[in-house]
Formats: C-alpha cells, sequence, structure tokens
C-alpha cells in the first residue's frame, strides 16, 4: 500500500443499528482499475462513497495522494471531487434540461471555465466516443447507451484522478455495456486514471486488474481479475 495513490484503512460505517461497513481496508494504485462485487446491500456503494469522501466513515481513515481526506470539511471535499475525482453511475444522472454536450461541458464550467471552450472540449470527447452526431440532443432523446458513453465523457473531461464507477453498465444490455466499460477503461487507462468499479456483474468486473469481494461490510477476499 505504499504507492498507493487512494486508500481506506479499517473503515467503519453506520446506518442507525445496520452496520455498513465493518472495518474495510481497499486501496488502488495510479492507472489500476478495481472492482468491487458483492451482493445487494454488502456495502459497496457506502465503500464508494467514504472513498470518494461523499460520506464521512464513522471510524477509519482515508487517504489520495498523501492527504488524510476523511478529515476535511465538506467545501474541500467538494472541490476535490470536482478537481480530482469523476463519476459515472447507473443511467448517468445526466441532467436532462441540458444537451449532451452542455451535460459533458459541466465540470469544466463549474471549474471557471469560459463556456465556448468547455463546450468544444465536450464536443471533442463526444466525437471521440463516437456519439457527435447526437451532441444537441437531451438525455431523454437518445439510448441508454449513448446517455452512458456521455456519462463517461463527463467523468472524464476535467482529467481526473480517480473515476468511481457504480453499476456503470447497470441499465444496459450485453453490447451497450461491453462498449461503455471498453471505452471508459481504454481512455482512463491512456491517462492513468484509476477507476474504482462496484459491480455485480462478472462480465464487467472482467475488465478490472484485481477483484475485492464485500459481503456484510467486509472484504471477504481479494483476487487478480481474470480475462
Amino acid at each position: 500500500m505504499d504507492d498507493a495513490m487512494l486508500s481506506g484503512a479499517a473503515l467503519r460505517k453506520r446506518f442507525g443499528k445496520t452496520t455498513a461497513l465493518d472495518g474495510v481496508s481497499i486501496f488502488l494504485g495510479s492507472g489500476e482499475v478495481v472492482a468491487v462485487m458483492g451482493p445487494s446491500g454488502s456495502g459497496k456503494s457506502t465503500l464508494l462513497h467514504c472513498l470518494a469522501g461523499i460520506l464521512r466513515p464513522d471510524e477509519g481513515e482515508v487517504w489520495f495522494d498523501g492527504e488524510r481526506i476523511d478529515a476535511l470539511g465538506e467545501g474541500p471535499r467538494t472541490k476535490l471531487r470536482r478537481s480530482s475525482f469523476g463519476f459515472v453511475i447507473q443511467l448517468g444522472q445526466l441532467v436532462s434540461e441540458l444537451t449532451l454536450t452542455e451535460n459533458v461541458a459541466l465540470p469544466l464550467l463549474l471549474a471557471g471555465r469560459p463556456r465556448r471552450e468547455a463546450s468544444a472540449e465536450a464536443e471533442a470527447w463526444l466525437d471521440r466516443l463516437g456519439i457527435r452526431d447526437v451532441s444537441a440532443h437531451r438525455p431523454g432523446e437518445v439510448s441508454a447507451g449513448q446517455g452512458q458513453r456521455a456519462a463517461v465523457a463527463r467523468a472524464l473531461i476535467h482529467e481526473p484522478r480517480v473515476v468511481f464507477a457504480d453499476e456503470p453498465t447497470g441499465a444496459l444490455d450485453s453490447l451497450a455495456g461491453e462498449q461503455v466499460m471498453e471505452l471508459l477503461v481504454g481512455a482512463a487507462k491512456e491517462r492513468e486514471v484509476a477507476i474504482l468499479l462496484v459491480t455485480h456483474d462478472v462480465r464487467v468486473a472482467a475488465y478490472a486488474d484485481r477483484e475485492v469481494i464485500v459481503r456484510d461490510g467486509r472484504v471477504a477476499n481479494a483476487t487478480v481479475a481474470v480475462g
């Protein structure tokens, strides 16, 4: 773990009387893809939220790039998520009122980039992912696969260090899911972006360098992905 870019140590998180995480430790290296697997309710998404600074663990520590981030206030953690982290979740959660170009450009606009410059970069990303022809469409006017490609572009456009992907293919058919994963992992590998991939699908986990199995809030096993 000495060369870990992102790590969680002995993480515990409770919601009322329910223990979601019970002493989980995990790490990611630069450019590494790690799949977190386990049944529903095992604590996978809670672990992602703690590592991403969305939730604070009740116990344990989260470190990113040599800095302990679970001890930071909400403002610095929000800034960190905008600058260094990217997110791809099931159905993408694109803003329905915005076009795909506007959705993808949003991280740059929030960082203060000029609108024309941000839009041009967004168009370039949509072109790279093969959906520039629907760039002026809104999320409700495109297929689920096209929307999820736009979500991948939005997650990567500001050059994050880590992408958190929570069931990124859960709403897609097999072919669209494979295409999204190939685009996500391929683009991230080119830029040495680490990916924490939460999934229950072994076909999705096959894109990872390592698998971490979580059951009942604990790490049950860690393996090297095959395939």
